[in-house]
């Protein structure tokens, strides 16, 4: 188990056994969570098990306001959710994360290219880019399903 971090391989039994009796036969229940929100797992696993050197000239950058990104919303969202379900896998579940998500992920993220480009973890937040430009399409080319 890493320093700091808890056993969350333990999380699954916080579950009170009186709760399986309210249980409906055949229905199934939501796992428990270790963190319980994006910014949790941000700030309490993955700041602290994904580390890297972070300058602007050629690295890796971060923003320390990176949930004024929607972009990063959105993909450290998707690793959070991917950590809580390849977590309960005992046998190859952190490696297929760790391959499949944060090394996809994190890579694009953390690029000084990236939906960062303009902030510094020394200077914070910089809004610098714009939304990628979008003319409308033509009218009746998308029908809604």
């Amino acid at each position: 188990m890493l320093e700091g971090l808890g056993n969350w391989d333990d999380a699954e039994d916080d579950v009170d056994a009186s709760e399986d009796a309210d249980t409906p036969h055949g229905a199934a229940e939501e796992p428990s969570l270790v963190f319980a929100t994006v910014d949790q797992f941000v700030q309490e696993h993955l700041a602290h098990t994904y580390r890297r050197t972070l300058n602007v000239q050629g690295g890796h950058t971060w923003c320390p306001e990176w949930w004024r990104h929607g972009e990063a919303i959105s993909r450290l969202e998707a690793l959070w959710r991917a950590w809580e379900d390849l977590r309960r896998d005992g046998q190859t579940g952190m490696s297929s994360w760790w391959r499949d998500h944060a090394d996809h992920h994190m890579p694009i993220l953390l690029s000084t290219d990236g939906p960062f480009k303009g902030c510094t973890p020394e200077k914070g937040h910089n809004p610098r880019l714009a939304p990628l430009p979008c003319t409308p399409p033509p009218e009746g080319l998308f029908v809604p399903q």
